[in-house]
């Protein structure tokens, strides 16, 4: 069976000629991409903020202790700017250095997560773009050969070519339009993290420290998240 569809793969490839490999090509770089984005995203935490909204809340009912476990060893690029925001606020830094350390730390996160969705981006252009090419470059070689055959045209060699030359722009086309929904969802879930560094630092800097209501089980916590 998988060496019947090899063998259905390799006449495609045959019949669409290099536009078609350039295609498939272009599909199993994305499929890739999205599957490592994927996986980065959800491992990490992108666009779900509900254990930075924990660790904000613990600290503003005075759980400190709690939420500078909750804020330990982030993935997140909220949790960093949120572990980074909890940090300063307790040195009692200026909160214009904090909110300025904090943008630093949130854009260099947000830049990393952020690698090979252009990628996708410019795939889910490109493919279509291809597809339409090998089209054009389909019908020309069609209606050569019409004009080549004169008053000997046989329809059916003219619609196979027709329908060979369209085969690329389906193959440009089939290759866009999940790829450009998994980009879609990925920069979704990189607004979402966008606004959850914004709303939840600035529900730190806007309020007073708050007093401690439990019992510190450790002191001197490394506050590396401030370098």
């Amino acid at each position: 069976m998988m060496s019947g569809i090899f063998d259905h793969i390799a006449s495609l490839l045959q019949l669409g000629g290099p536009v078609v490999t350039v295609i498939v090509g272009l599909s199993v770089v994305a499929t890739a991409l999205v599957l490592v984005k994927v996986f980065e995203f959800l491992s990490c935490g992108i666009g779900d903020g509900a254990r930075a909204q924990r660790t904000v809340r613990q600290w503003q009912d005075g759980k400190l202790t709690g939420a500078r476990a909750s804020r330990s060893l982030p993935k997140s690029a909220a949790g960093k700017a949120l572990a980074t925001a909890l940090t300063l606020v307790e040195m009692r830094k200026d909160k214009a250095e904090i909110e300025e350390r904090v943008s630093v730390q949130a854009a260099a996160d947000l830049h990393h997560f952020s690698k090979g969705v252009r990628a996708l981006e410019a795939i889910a252009q490109v493919a279509p773009l291809i597809g339409l090419f090998g089209t054009v470059l389909g019908m020309i070689e069609a209606f050569q050969a019409l004009q080549s055959a004169g008053s000997n045209v046989d329809p059916s060699a003219l619609a196979g070519g027709i329908w060979v030359a369209l085969m690329t722009t389906a193959a440009g086309l089939g290759v866009a339009m999940p790829v450009s929904l998994a980009v879609t969802w990925l920069e979704g879930r990189l607004e979402s993290e966008r606004v959850s560094i914004e709303t939840l630092t600035s529900s730190v800097l806007l309020q007073p420290m708050p007093q401690a209501q439990d019992t510190p089980s450790f002191r001197g916590q490394q506050l590396s998240y401030a370098r």
